[in-house]
């Protein structure tokens, strides 16, 4: 054994026994390996009109962009098969075969919430095809991760345009009414029409894209849709698509349409309220009580009570007697005088401010 080797001997065995430190040098904890998803499972997508609209989570951003972990970008291929081809296939012939169709940028990932998208625009030539798509992240130093899983679309040529949507959307205290002008062809532009109904779409201030769910909750047949699940105040905007038969059964939907800002105000009155009862509560005291029914609107703020001792007065001239409006439907008028027959009226108000209509005319002598 050279004295090298038994300099080095001696040094492991002493550090083994004792844990003396000096050879070699200690270094910091290294940190941990970062780690990105590199690949998904849930890639999904579907044809709508003339698109196929592929979708999956967006990648976890927990490394810096210089990191080999860092997702710059999401490639989307394409391969476009004949219908009865084999569905097994493996990444190396996909690879071999398919198309690079096109990519999500960088920029559009760092701006992407859960999700992200991509329009596939076809050309539809009317002969049947299958197509199969997978998606690839690319790190910063341009490499490739894994094929994503495969989804597979037999898109449909006879699929109907999108529909109009009306501007003149009819605003009532119960409902917003939509109608729309129906598709005049399919997307190739043959007829009849492929038409099954259609959906109707809504997002409020709160949203950037329409949701995954239709408001109706079956299929539409005519050209108009009330929505009754509404807030006065809010802002909304609307669109409609037109469903079609597509391949194997499936309902596939059109393209969007135009869409329809609405902006509903409550400027709907209540209903004017039921005549009020009025009492002397006690023989011996100068008061009169006042009662009357609660309106049967939901947004009713309070109401406004009017006095007058001459019934032929103008309504519009008569005294109203609460300072603030009535959260309750009664009222004790304690500023009467005895022996004097007083008129009473009530006006409900709404949460927007609406006033009713006068109600019938109540009254009563002061004991």
């Amino acid at each position: 054994m050279t004295s090298i080797s038994k300099a080095l001997y001696v040094c492991l065995v002493v550090v083994g026994i004792i844990g003396i430190p000096g050879c070699g040098k200690r270094r910091p904890p290294l940190p941990p390996v970062e780690r990105v998803q590199q690949r998904t499972e849930s890639l999904s997508g579907a044809q709508q009109g003339n698109e196929v609209i592929l979708s999956w989570p967006a990648p976890p951003r927990n490394a810096p962009n210089s990191s080999v972990q860092s997702i710059r970008r999401v490639d989307v291929y394409r391969l476009a098969e004949k219908p009865g081809a084999p569905l097994a296939l493996t990444e190396d012939e996909f690879s071999a075969r398919s198309t690079l169709v096109g990519s999500v940028t960088y920029e559009q990932i760092q701006t992407a919430g859960d999700r992200l998208i991509y329009i596939d625009k076809l050309e539809l030539a009317g002969q049947p095809t299958r197509l199969r798509y997978a998606i690839r992240y690319v790190n910063a130093s341009g490499q490739r991760a894994a094929f994503s899983n495969f989804l597979t679309i037999e898109p449909a040529a006879r699929i109907a345009q999108a529909p109009v949507l009306s501007s003149d959307v009819k605003i009532a205290e119960d409902a917003i009414t939509l109608s729309w002008q129906a598709p005049a062809a399919n997307i190739d532009n043959s007829t009849p029409v492929n038409l099954l109904g259609y959906n109707v779409y809504r997002t409020d201030e709160s949203q950037t894209t329409p949701g995954n769910q239709p408001l109706n909750s079956s299929l539409i047949s005519g050209t108009a849709y009330a929505d009754k699940n509404f807030q006065f105040g809010n802002n909304y905007r609307y669109l409609v698509r037109a469903v079609s038969l597509g391949t194997g059964g499936a309902q596939v939907e059109s393209l969007n349409s135009n869409a329809v800002s609405v902006s509903p105000r409550d400027v709907f009155p209540p209903a004017a309220p039921e005549r009020p009862s009025v009492a002397a509560p006690e023989p011996s005291s100068a008061k009169l009580a006042i009662f009357f029914a609660a309106n049967k609107e939901t947004d009713i703020a309070g109401y406004n009570l009017y006095r007058s001792s001459d019934p032929d007065l103008p309504k519009q001239n008569w005294t109203k007697v609460n300072q603030t409006l009535l959260t309750r439907t009664t009222f004790t008028d304690d500023k009467v005088e005895s022996g004097k027959t007083y008129y009473y009226y009530v006006v409900a108000v709404d949460n927007a401010g609406n006033a009713s209509p006068p109600s019938e005319v109540g009254s009563e002598k002061a004991p």
